[in-house]
């Protein structure tokens, strides 16, 4: 695993928790969703940039 991977990493659990926490208080998005919509935004975000 390269550097830069691990940095993605890094940012896809923290957007991921930021996600779930987020989405807990909306009723048709669980934590579940949050989750993985915040990991899946900073993955489709860095992808992008290079």
């Amino acid at each position: 695993m390269t550097e830069d991977e691990k940095a993605l990493s890094k940012k896809m659990a923290v957007s991921a928790l930021i996600g779930a926490v987020i989405a807990i208080p909306v009723p048709f998005v669980g934590p579940i969703v949050g989750a993985i919509a915040g990991a899946g935004f900073t993955y489709f975000r860095a992808k992008k940039r290079g």
